[in-house]
């Protein structure tokens, strides 16, 4: 998502896994210049897109704020036409085509019949798993999430593993930090919630 001039990024680490009957998005707060300059210490990068779903946001904010709209209203559009909600599978499909050839990384999270993540890349590859990371953290928070996750994580249970990952990753990536937003996706609903600290989740 480069563009001329100074562009405003979130860095970021944001993660996502199963738990339980539920999915967990966690994200850093940080968007910065560059990764040098802290532009903002509130950046909310979890948003959500359909009753039972979430998404994170990396790469240029601006970028990011344009992805989140096309999202919903292509959503929004689908509900309308066939009188039914976008499968969360088809909702991750259409997020793929619609960050394709952006420099972002998103992860999507959500409840249908069953709970789903998806990491979703720039080139429009939409990959299903129990639980991932993007952003400049990646390596360090898949690194916890790799030692910490089980099969059989409570949601409170994954609020937890998911937070330690973004805390992690604040420790050694430059471009994280700022506390975390944490959403929780169950068949009735997302809630989304902001901490100064990650303490206040572990």
């Amino acid at each position: 998502m480069e563009t001329e001039g100074p562009v405003v990024k979130t860095g970021t680490t944001t993660v996502g896994l199963v738990a339980g009957d539920g999915v967990v998005l966690a994200a850093d707060r940080r968007a910065s210049l560059g990764g040098r300059f802290v532009s903002n210490k509130n950046s909310v990068k979890i948003e959500q897109v359909h009753p039972t779903a979430a998404v994170t946001l990396s790469g240029s904010v601006g970028g990011g704020q344009a992805f989140i709209r096309q999202l919903r209203a292509e959503a929004s559009l689908y509900e309308n036409r066939r009188g039914e909600q976008m499968s969360v599978e088809a909702l991750a499909q259409l997020a793929g085509q619609l960050i394709r050839g952006q420099q972002a990384m998103p992860v999507l999270g959500g409840v249908d019949d069953e709970p789903h993540v998806f990491a979703v890349d720039g080139a429009g590859g939409v990959l299903e798993d129990a639980y991932t990371a993007s952003g400049s953290g990646t390596q360090v928070a898949t690194g916890t999430l790799e030692r910490r996750y089980r099969d059989d994580l409570t949601l409170e249970e994954g609020e937890q593993v998911a937070a330690e990952a973004v805390a992690s990753a604040t420790e050694r990536d430059t471009a994280s930090g700022n506390g975390i937003t944490v959403a929780r996706i169950t068949e009735d609903g997302v809630t989304i919630d902001s901490y100064d600290d990650t303490d206040e989740v572990l």
